[in-house]
C-alpha cells in the first residue's frame, strides 16, 4: 500500500481549518464524485452551475476519507463523515496546494502557450516517467482551481512535476506560476487566440510571459525562437528570476535548432543541433508542429537534469492524446477510414497545423481528404476575418471536401470553392448525418473545432457508424 498523500495533521496544518470527526489517511484529492476513489479528500468547490456541497453525502457513500467544506455549511454535514471546515473552499484548496509545493523536493516544469501546451505536458510526463516518479496535470487542469488541485495531488516522493498553466485574460498566469514555483518554464508559441479578451497578439505574448515571474531564482526560461514575439518574451524572461534563457526552433541562432525533419503518417524523424551537438530521434507523433514542440521538450528535460539519452529514446513513445491529434482507424483491411481526432480545441494556427497533418496522411482506394471544422471561439472582432482566412490553406493542403458548422465557420464556407464544399450546418448535431452519409472507405477525415463547438461527438458518431460495418 502506498504512503498516504495527506494525514489529518498535515491537512489541518495546511488549511488551519476546523476538523469535525476523525480523518482517515487521504490517498487522493477529488473535486468530482464521478471519478472519486475510495480514500480521497473531496473538495466541495462551488462552480458556475453546481455547488460541490450538493455531493458531499455521495462522496462519503463512495468512500471519501474527508471533505473540505465551507464553515458556513459544516453543520449540515456533521453526520455524513469527517470534515475540514474553512472560510473559503477554493482558498482552502490553494493552501493545500501551497503546502504540497513547500514539502516537495521535485524538479518542476511549467508549460504554457497558445498551441500545444497540453500535448507538450503529456509528452513531458511520458518521457520523464521513464526516468523517475513523475507527477503531472490531469487533462487540461490549468486554471485557478486546476493548478492548486494538481499541486494538492502531488506526492512528496515525486522526483519530477509537470504543470500546465493556461489563461484567457491578462494576469491569470502570474499567481498560478508563483504557486507552482517552477525550475523551468516553457512557452510553446504565441498565436492569435483569446483575441476577444486582448487588444492584440503582443498583449497575448505579455500574458504568456507571466509564467517566468514564478520561476525559482536561477531557473530556466525556454522560448520558441521562431515566434515573431520571441524578443518580447526574452525581455520578460530577463526581467524575471530566470538565470538562463534557452531558445528552440529552426532559427539559426536557436540553442536547440531543427536541422532535418522527415514526416510519416504516424511519426516524425527529427535531427537537431543540441547546443552544438547533432542529435537524431524518432517522435511517435506526426506533424511538423509537434516536432517543433519536441525541441522545447529537449530544452525542458535538459534543464531539469534528465538523462538526455533516455529522453531521446523515449521520444518514440510520445503519441497524440485523444482530441489532440489521435489517429483512429475504422473498418478493416484496405477499406479502412482514418480519423484524425483534433476535436478538443482550435485556433487559426492549430487548424493550419492539423491541415498539414491531414495532407501528409495517405488515403486508400481513391479516398479523399476531408476537413471537418467547427467554430474557433474567443477570437473577438476579428473572428470572421480569421475564419475566412483559412480558405487558402484548404487548397494549399489539398483538401478534397470541407464540412463546416457553426455561425463563425460560415465565413470560411462562403470563401470555399464550390467543388470543395461537402456540407455546412448550424451546429455539429445537424452536421452529423450529412457527414456520415458522405464518408466512404479510403477517406481520411480530420475533425477540429473549439471545445464549445462540440466536435467530439462527430468522432464518436463515425466510430459507432463504421463499427457496424456501414459503407
Amino acid at each position: 500500500m502506498s504512503a498516504p498523500l495527506w494525514t489529518e495533521a498535515s491537512l489541518q496544518s495546511a488549511t488551519n481549518g476546523k476538523i469535525y470527526g476523525t480523518i482517515r489517511p487521504v490517498m487522493g484529492v477529488s473535486i468530482d464524485t464521478r471519478t472519486l476513489n475510495q480514500g480521497d479528500l473531496f473538495i466541495a468547490l462551488e462552480g458556475e452551475s453546481r455547488d460541490g456541497h450538493e455531493f458531499i453525502r455521495l462522496a462519503f457513500e463512495k468512500g471519501a476519507s474527508a471533505a473540505l467544506v465551507s464553515d458556513k455549511r459544516a453543520s449540515e454535514f456533521a453526520d455524513a463523515g469527517a470534515l475540514i471546515a474553512v472560510p473559503d473552499v477554493l482558498d482552502g484548496l490553494r493552501h493545500i496546494g501551497n503546502a504540497a509545493r513547500a514539502r516537495s523536493h521535485a524538479r518542476i516544469a511549467a508549460v504554457t502557450g497558445s498551441v500545444g501546451k497540453t500535448g507538450t505536458k503529456e509528452a513531458l510526463k511520458t518521457i520523464l516517467s521513464k526516468q523517475s516518479e513523475t507527477h503531472a496535470s490531469v487533462a487540461s487542469y490549468n486554471n485557478h482551481f486546476g493548478v492548486p488541485l494538481t499541486l494538492a495531488r502531488m506526492a512528496e516522493s515525486a522526483h519530477y512535476g509537470v504543470f500546465e498553466i493556461g489563461m484567457n485574460h491578462a494576469g491569470e498566469i502570474e499567481p498560478l506560476t508563483k504557486m507552482v514555483k517552477p525550475h523551468v518554464a516553457l512557452i510553446t508559441t504565441v498565436e492569435a487566440v483569446h483575441l476577444e479578451f486582448f487588444a492584440n497578439v503582443e498583449a497575448i505574448a505579455d500574458a504568456k510571459a507571466e509564467i517566468f515571474s514564478g520561476l525559482m531564482p536561477g531557473g530556466v526560461a525556454v522560448i520558441n525562437r521562431d515566434n515573431p514575439h520571441y524578443e518580447r518574451m526574452r525581455l520578460a524572461a530577463q526581467a524575471s528570476p530566470a538565470g538562463r534563457i534557452v531558445s528552440f526552433g529552426s532559427h539559426r541562432e536557436a540553442d536547440i535548432r531543427l536541422l532535418e525533419i522527415s514526416l510519416s503518417p504516424d511519426a516524425s524523424d527529427v535531427t537537431v543541433d543540441f547546443f552544438g551537438s547533432r542529435k537524431t530521434y524518432r517522435l511517435g507523433s506526426p506533424g511538423r508542429h509537434l516536432a517543433m514542440n519536441s525541441l522545447g521538450i529537449l530544452g525542458v528535460t535538459d534543464a531539469l537534469g534528465a538523462d538526455l539519452d533516455v529522453v531521446l529514446s523515449s521520444m518514440k513513445d510520445v503519441t497524440p492524446p485523444s482530441g489532440r491529434g489521435a489517429r483512429v482507424m475504422l473498418g478493416e483491411g484496405d477499406y479502412q477510414i482514418c480519423v484524425l481526432d483534433e476535436s478538443y480545441n482550435a485556433n487559426p494556427a492549430a487548424v493550419r497545423a492539423a491541415l498539414a497533418v491531414l495532407t501528409s496522411t495517405p488515403t486508400r482506394h481513391n479516398g479523399r481528404r476531408i476537413a471537418v471544422l467547427g467554430d474557433m471561439r474567443e477570437l473577438g472582432e476579428q473572428s470572421a476575418i480569421l475564419h475566412a482566412g483559412l480558405a487558402p490553406d484548404l487548397s494549399t493542403h489539398r483538401v478534397d471536401l470541407l464540412f463546416a458548422c457553426g455561425p463563425f465557420m460560415e465565413s470560411l464556407w462562403s470563401e470555399t470553392p464550390s467543388s470543395m464544399r461537402g456540407a455546412y450546418a448550424s451546429d455539429s448535431g445537424a452536421l452529423e448525418p450529412l457527414l456520415l452519409e458522405a464518408v466512404r472507405p479510403g477517406d481520411t477525415v480530420m475533425i477540429k473545432g473549439s471545445l464549445g463547438s462540440r466536435m467530439g461527438p462527430l468522432v464518436t458518431a463515425l466510430k459507432n457508424h463504421f463499427a457496424k460495418g456501414n459503407r
